[in-house]
């Protein structure tokens, strides 16, 4: 009786090698691996594996040639897992940048040429010959929005105090003026604010837009170099060998369709990506940044409004000074001196400056429309944005997600637990390269922090800053060289020494009665502003002598022409 047992145990034990070398088992494996790969050294029935190097070296259906080109396919596979999961992000950055740079760029160009078609039309040759300012102004914001080192403060005012110049000899045009005195009127408009409050709401609402549309395109573009860093991973030997115990040793045990059980994934996952979950807090907060940004951008620093602005603020600062010439030119004349009758001006110049300036009538005020467009783009990249918030550290719990990747959270019993079929009982981690000490798929070495990753937290908290200021409409690149408060009428912020005194007590009036044919003395010291990088041919149209003087009919031609057509020209946009 005691021999009958023992041969039913060994019978027993033989049927068990039997089944645990599954000699007709590899067959499903064969099929899988030869789903990719030759078959050259895949065996038919298992074998003994003490060649392995990473899978149990128990009987198995992989060769060392097998298991080596499984161990690379473990790589590829996480690799692409990660690429493609985060190709969202990077797909969205991409594309929303390209379409808000390519946006801003088209408004600024259509604001220019709405006002450029509009004049040369009506005015020909004359305003091709003095447009150099206008052109100027939009060239410079058009450098700026383009990370030029330009300042929106000193382009504003540099345009008003060109203007200031040009349309006080305007509504004066019985006088004649020299380069001095004109230079005198400029550098007091802070004082004597001759477009009223018009230049400073340009300058703030100009900046505000501009800077936050430059923040924008930049945060965008900052996103997607981010992403796309973040996302090119190097694996480390340890990190493979996982990938590999948890996706293909059930191939070599002869079991291919065994999926990892869900928590030994986020186990090999979070010990792979531990560095990637470490981005999570500067991640979230650049999120924040950006997305409070794009709500403004929209609203209070929207951009299409104040670009359209920029005609209407303009012509109803001409108007403005117009209206109030007298009170201006008395104040002027006091501070600069009287100035010199110009010969052969009569009361005909007079009804003719007159007839082109009018006033507007309040149901005549030019007016901008609603920027639909802009809100469309910003409608369609906040829904983009929302889910990327928490991406990283969220990361390897999607990866695993993926019904590819692991078994679904139900099946615990019935998945690949590392080494078997069964439940996996290790705890998962919590996120982060420190919480990895006890990974018991992973060793991570957490006293030894990843140079690139301590790169992008770097990259992600200065972009953060950018657009954090922007929110107030600062700018990062002049954060101190631009105060609030600066400008308030736009022109004469800079005053020279030869212009310090309070306006208009003790001012040491400029030389006004040269020669007619002597030509203007020279300034005696270049203006602040006027330096070759951001103020070329400042005065091209007075530079040599009075001839070359801006032609006051210009004025009065224009001034029509913001009267007349301007909200005209506008209502196309």
């Amino acid at each position: 009786m005691m021999k009958m047992k023992k041969m039913v145990m060994f019978v027993g034990l033989l049927a068990l090698c039997g089944s645990a070398g599954g000699r007709k088992n590899c067959g499903e494996s064969r099929r899988v691996y030869g789903e990719k790969h030759t078959l050259n050294t895949a065996p038919h029935t298992h074998i003994n594996g003490e060649h392995l190097r990473v899978c149990s070296q128990d009987y198995t259906c992989c060769s060392s040639l097998m298991e080596d080109t499984l161990i690379h396919q473990s790589e590829a596979d996480f690799l692409s897992a990660v690429q493609d999961t985060s190709q969202f992000l990077l797909t969205t950055f991409t594309q929303r940048h390209h379409k808000f740079d390519e946006f801003f760029r088209e408004l600024m160009d259509g604001a220019e040429k709405s006002m450029n078609q509009m004049f040369t039309q009506t005015y020909g040759h004359l305003y091709a010959q003095n447009a150099h300012m206008f052109r100027q102004l939009f060239s410079d914001l058009r450098s700026y929005y383009t990370g030029g080192r330009v300042s929106l403060s000193e382009v504003l005012a540099d345009f008003w105090a060109g203007l200031v110049e040009r349309v006080f000899t305007l509504v004066n045009p019985q006088y004649e003026f020299s380069e001095d005195y004109l230079e005198c009127v400029s550098k007091h408009a802070e004082q004597l604010k001759p477009f009223g409050d018009l230049p400073q709401k340009l300058r703030i609402q100009v900046s505000r837009a501009f800077t936050a549309a430059r923040a924008l395109v930049q945060g965008l573009a900052a996103g997607r170099d981010i992403v796309s860093k973040a996302s090119e991973l190097t694996v480390g030997s340890e990190c493979v060998r996982a990938l590999m115990r948890q996706w293909y040793c059930p191939l070599c045990r002869g079991v291919p369709a065994l999926k990892p059980c869900h928590s030994l994934c986020l186990n090999v996952m979070k010990g792979c990506l531990a560095n990637q979950a470490d981005l999570d807090s500067e991640w979230n907060n650049f999120m924040d940044a950006l997305m409070t940004l794009v709500e403004k951008i929209s609203g209070p620093f929207h951009f299409e409004l104040a670009a359209d602005s920029i005609a209407v603020k303009v012509s109803e600062g001409i108007m403005y000074m117009q209206e109030n010439s007298i009170t201006i030119s008395t104040k002027v004349f006091q501070g600069c001196g009287n100035p010199r009758p110009t010969l052969g001006r009569n009361k005909r110049s007079l009804r003719e400056r007159d007839r082109a300036f009018r006033t507007y009538r309040p149901e005549e005020k030019p007016t901008t429309a609603a920027g639909t467009n802009l809100d469309r783009l910003v409608e369609a990249l906040q829904e983009r944005l929302r889910p990327m918030r928490g991406f990283w550290v969220a990361l390897p719990q999607t990866i695993c997600n993926d019904e590819k990747m692991s078994a679904d959270v139900t099946n615990e019993d019935r998945c690949w637990n590392g080494q078997t079929r069964g439940r996996y009982l290790p705890s998962v981690m919590a996120d982060g390269l420190v919480n990895q000490i006890n990974n018991p798929e992973v060793e991570v070495d957490v006293a030894q922090p990843n140079v690139k990753t301590r790169q992008l937290i770097m990259e992600l908290r200065v972009a953060t800053n950018r657009l954090t200021l922007a929110h107030s409409g600062r700018d990062a690149d002049f954060i101190d060289s631009e105060a609030e408060g600066s400008g308030g009428s736009g022109v004469g912020a800079e005053a020279d020494d030869r212009f310090s005194d309070d306006w208009p007590g003790h001012v040491s009036p400029p030389h006004n009665t040269v020669p007619i044919n002597k030509p203007p003395r020279p300034r005696d010291r270049a203006r602040p502003r006027d330096t070759p990088t951001n103020r070329k041919n400042r005065v091209n149209g007075r530079a040599h002598s009075d001839s070359g003087r801006v032609s006051p009919a210009l004025f009065l031609s224009l001034s029509l022409c913001f009267s007349l057509s301007l909200s005209q020209s506008l209502g196309r946009y």
